[in-house]
């Protein structure tokens, strides 16, 4: 928790340096993933717990709606947070573990050749690393959004972001950086430049 022991000009100067030192080609290589999809009509699955189960969320809203130009004639990019299924949710964690909330639905939805983006600030949330595992043996394209040292899914996934810093406040907010300007850069793949 930086924001405890910096001040509020060191912490944003801090902010700043992280944000440079993010790998432009794992930028790039998240939204290629994602237009892939989109062109092959695979699903996009995106799963996280807490702020990241949040980003997931907010990520799966910002592709569906902000990536389109023609709300009546384009072809829709399919994608869904398993964050969002708060039933299915519950009754998977208290009927068999949390750590299958992700890996059910899963086996329930995603077919070979879809995509799972795997957001996990420690890189080490159980139910994460099962998700991504069977993804990986069941012929989808697994991408690991990570932060601190990437733990275990930073090996386990096919494609990585990673954000190399000890604090889950500056990991999550850079994330979100990063999926607003996927967000825009799907817009310019699918839907032509802005006018």
């Amino acid at each position: 928790m930086l924001g405890a022991t910096l001040g509020v000009k060191d912490y944003l100067d801090r902010v700043c340096r992280e944000i440079q030192e993010l790998d432009p080609a794992q930028v790039e290589n998240l939204s290629t993933v994602v237009e892939t999809a989109y062109h092959t009509g695979r699903f996009v699955f995106i799963i996280g717990n807490g702020g990241s189960g949040a980003n997931a969320s907010h990520l799966c809203e910002d592709l569906a709606k902000c990536t389109l130009r023609d709300f009546e004639n384009q072809k829709r990019l399919r994608v869904l947070s398993l964050t969002d299924n708060t039933p299915w949710v519950m009754a998977v964690a208290n009927d068999l573990h949390y750590d299958r909330i992700f890996l059910e639905q899963l086996k329930n939805l995603a077919s070979p050749g879809d995509v799972l983006l795997a957001i996990s600030g420690s890189g080490n949330s159980p139910n994460i690393l099962k998700a991504v595992e069977w993804a990986n043996t069941h012929g989808m394209t697994t991408v690991g959004i990570t932060g601190y040292g990437g733990g275990a899914l930073k090996p386990l996934a096919q494609h990585n972001l990673h954000v190399g810093v000890d604090d889950m406040g500056i990991v999550e907010s850079l994330h979100q950086v990063v999926f607003h300007w996927v967000i825009d850069d799907i817009y310019r793949r699918i839907s032509g430049p802005v006018a």
